[in-house]
């Protein structure tokens, strides 16, 4: 963890530094339009992603105030080699992705890639890809060079930690790229940890990789940079390839982007084996103060009119003493004499065992703006992973919900051993979606547990064989690894289970089910009806984007991997030592003292033998 305040003042030196660099950056979150289905089209378009606007806000808080914000949702025409700021190229080049996204990300770093060298900016890789795969983003093809120059494996701590040394040591008019690249050979970099780089001597063409180690986190979210900043940065959208000349104006962010993502909270108490938060977090919960979290809700308010909030959580009821500050907080506090709740609706994630911890104050968090609550449920009979949910502790938590006018969202997933239908248990898929749905469920969310990047169950599932490589004759793509699509079951009929999906939807979001929903008195009714139209609308997509694997399953051969996937590139710590972020143990290597001579003598490391 960093220690207290080291976040602030590393914005504050920049803010000491940057004025005399005059730096342009742009941010992309890459977007892959192939993922928008169940359970999140829609809000996928309709709520600006919280990481690209969380490293937008640092940048500004530093000093860095030519920063535009490109998001492929919008704009998923945009060329980095058309891009323009401040009528010149951009310094900086910042591509952040998650794994589903990852194919549109390496496109734009190609694209980047083919400005020239001499007005290059200095591209940098960021978000869950590179954090769990930062391997994958670097090339070491001669005939087919590509990625970026770093990938940052971190938060936002990393980033300008690497940008102080640059800053602190570029000559005027020199290039950020050039600065970098001196820096890195010169092992200036070696002390900020969660950097991935590579080595090699061609450009594009990785002949090992280096490793500074895991990320140091911050653990006071109070520190994080202001979220109104990211705000004031968002391109508009549209369809031409370069930048607009001005950003979003503020009186249109809340039509563009109607839902805020906030952070509230990190971390989690459980440790699913499918999940890789708690890894991620350290084991440990981070939270922002109640004072912190409703000044952002009511600057964000007051600035671009957001009314929506939410909250980016891993599980918002896991600290019961937290939450309960928190939420009697955004009860009880006014701003300009007019209370924060009558301005504020928010929303976030849950377990049904927390929940129910919290099940007194269900009716506070209420009164406070909260409207709905999504709930991992995963499996209601605790067959596949056991949080403290049973079918009865559901259907209460379910209940004090609806109760206390708040919304139930419950997050399923489908799994090879779980039947479609079950007679005389809960164990079938359609049995588990009826209870959630005569429980009050507002929404459903139904998803085929898929291998994730720095989970547990990475490794097993593909040793087990259960992970395909090509279906009739078509490759696995990274936005297939979405739940949404069957890519790795050992079922003799795994099309049976991409089949199973659409009927759980289907079972929940259909015409009787809207009319029964909003002929139902409660206090959840209406929102729960107009869930069923959106769902409705989903399914569509989710049936068009998915029908053709659903075929392909059924006719054509299954070729499946038999070992997870490996950096095809060398890896290694600054001290030869196996990577943090590397896929397998690698021979220990004697570090290149060529390297290690040019280390000022506070930072010279013993060679490894």
């Amino acid at each position: 963890m960093l220690k207290p305040g080291e976040l602030t003042a590393v914005c504050s030196r920049l803010r000491r530094l940057a004025p005399g660099h005059d730096l342009t950056a742009v941010i992309v979150c890459a977007f892959d339009h192939r993922t928008r289905m169940l359970p999140f089209i829609f809000a996928d378009t309709r709520m600006a992603p919280a990481g690209v606007r969380a490293i937008g806000s640092a940048l500004l808080q530093s000093g860095i105030d030519k920063v535009r914000i490109v998001l492929q949702q919008w704009n998923r025409f945009f060329k980095p080699s058309r891009m323009r700021l401040d009528g010149r190229i951009p310094d900086l080049f910042l591509v952040s992705s998650m794994g589903l996204h990852s194919d549109e990300a390496m496109k734009l770093i190609r694209d980047a890639r083919t400005i020239p060298p001499d007005q290059r900016p200095l591209i940098i890789a960021g978000g869950p890809h590179a954090v769990y795969q930062p391997y994958e983003m670097f090339c070491d093809d001669p005939a087919n060079p590509n990625g970026p120059d770093v990938a940052v494996t971190g938060e936002e701590f990393v980033l300008l930690s690497m940008l102080e040394v640059l800053l602190s040591l570029r000559a005027r008019g020199e290039s950020m790229r050039s600065v970098f690249l001196r820096a890195r050979d010169s092992g200036m970099l070696d002390d900020i940890p969660g950097l991935v780089y590579p080595r090699g001597s061609r450009d594009g063409v990785a002949e090992e990789l280096l490793d500074t180690g895991i990320q140091r986190l911050v653990g006071d979210l109070d520190e994080l940079p202001d979220p109104v900043l990211g705000y004031r940065l968002l391109e508009p959208p549209g369809r031409g390839k370069g930048l607009a000349s001005q950003a979003v104006a503020p009186g249109r962010v809340r039509y563009l982007s109607p839902i805020s993502s906030l952070v509230l909270t990190f971390g989690c108490k459980f440790a699913c084996p499918y999940c890789p938060i708690p890894a991620y977090n350290q084991r440990q919960h981070r939270v922002k103060s109640s004072g912190r979290i409703a000044q952002d809700m009511y600057r964000l308010n007051k600035e671009f009119g957001l009314r929506y909030f939410f909250g980016a959580d891993d599980n918002f009821f896991n600290n019961h003493a937290r939450t309960l500050e928190i939420i009697q907080t955004l009860a009880s506090v006014e701003f300009d004499g007019v209370p924060l709740r009558r301005n504020a609706r928010w929303y976030s994630e849950v377990t049904v065992h927390d929940t129910l911890q919290m099940k007194d104050h269900l009716k506070l968090a209420h009164k406070a703006g909260c409207r709905a609550l999504w709930l991992g449920v995963e499996d209601l009979t605790a067959t596949l992973v056991n949080k403290g949910q049973t079918v009865e502790k559901t259907k209460e938590a379910f209940g004090r919900l609806r109760d206390a006018g708040i919304c139930p969202m419950p997050m399923m997933m489908h799994y090879d051993a779980q039947p479609l239908y079950s007679r005389g248990s809960d164990r079938g898929l359609l049995n588990q979606v009826n209870i959630l749905r005569k429980s009050g469920a507002a929404s459903m969310q139904v998803l085929m547990i898929t291998p994730s990047a720095g989970t547990k169950l990475l490794e097993q599932t593909y040793l087990d064989g259960s992970v395909f490589s090509r279906v009739g004759g078509a490759a696995v793509l990274p936005h297939m690894f979405d739940g949404n699509h069957v890519v790795a079951s050992n079922s003799a009929r795994p099309w049976q289970k991409q089949l199973n999906l659409l009927i759980g939807y289907l079972f929940f979001y259909n015409p009787v089910c809207f009319i029964k929903t909003l002929l139902r008195r409660d206090k959840t009714s209406h929102k729960a009806a107009g869930m069923q139209l959106v769902g409705m609308v989903g399914l569509i997509y989710t049936i068009r984007g998915t029908i053709g694997w659903l075929a392909r399953l059924i006719f054509g051969r299954i070729e499946r991997l038999s070992k997870p996937p490996v950096s095809r590139i060398p890896m290694r710590s600054l001290d030869g030592q196996p990577a943090s972020h590397g896929t397998e143990i690698v021979p220990v290597v004697k570090v290149n003292p060529a390297v290690r001579l040019r280390l000022p003598p506070s930072r010279r490391q013993p060679a490894a033998v």
